[in-house]
């Protein structure tokens, strides 16, 4: 472990311990401003802690959190957005998914009301087998139509920042979007990204994250991109 390394934790650390300490209601003020604000938030949590993932997924591939061209500032714009379109599809699924199960469930009965209530109740009980399979219906729903796309457009964006010299004037200059995808590795982005982190690690992972309070979903969401630039470094040190 390098003096980088202990300097990232050490940062952490503090960023984390006052919502450790009751005394200081950072705990509290998180979560009035996650349920007031829940866009604005998203694009915070996932700017600083999705762009915290690619400086580690960074550090893994070679050695150091940040080069020049990486363009931090950028990245996290680009999160930060990514965030608030992932915070607007969680909702839409949540709230759809239900819908469709209850439709699907009462296709051959005239109770379809009843039966979508029902669901939503069972979703927004205790935990039970029901509400997990419920939570894991959303998140292969979501997983499977918005993140390919999702996924898609940040490694657009990943290149543009690149060739532009990572600088925030770069990444709002044009970009064609269809070079930017003639120059994505489809063999890598299709063969690892999205056949294999969408239904062995983001199907379970979302899982767990729509089981969790409303509050904590697109927190926990956010985590996980830090999963998600470790594991794409991986990949990249494979090939």
């Amino acid at each position: 472990m390098k003096r980088q390394d202990l300097i990232l934790i050490l940062c952490v650390c503090i960023v984390l311990a006052p919502f450790f300490i009751p005394a200081t209601g950072f705990l509290d003020g998180f979560k009035n401003l996650t349920n007031a604000y829940p866009y604005v938030m998203s694009f915070f949590k996932f700017a600083l802690l999705s762009t915290l993932g690619e400086m580690i997924g960074l550090r893994i591939r070679k050695g150091v959190y940040n080069e020049p061209g990486f363009g931090v500032v950028p990245r996290m714009m680009v999160w930060g957005f990514l965030g608030m379109g992932i915070c607007l599809a969680m909702s839409v699924f949540k709230a759809g998914m239900p819908v469709v199960l209850g439709t699907i469930a009462s296709c051959c009965t005239e109770n379809r009301g009843e039966t979508i209530a029902a669901i939503v109740e069972t979703f927004n009980g205790p935990l039970s087998w029901g509400k997990v399979g419920i939570a894991f219906s959303i998140s292969v729903a979501m997983n499977s139509i918005f993140a390919p796309v999702m996924m898609t457009f940040h490694k657009c964006t990943d290149i543009h920042i690149l060739r532009t010299g990572g600088t925030v004037n770069g990444l709002l200059s044009r970009m064609p979007m269809g070079e930017m995808l003639s120059s994505i590795d489809w063999q890598r982005h299709w063969g690892f990204t999205l056949k294999k982190t969408i239904p062995l690690f983001w199907f379970p992972a979302h899982t767990i994250t729509f089981l969790l309070p409303g509050t904590w979903q697109v927190l926990f969401a956010a985590v996980l991109g830090v999963a998600l630039g470790v594991m794409l470094a991986i990949a990249n040190n494979k090939k």
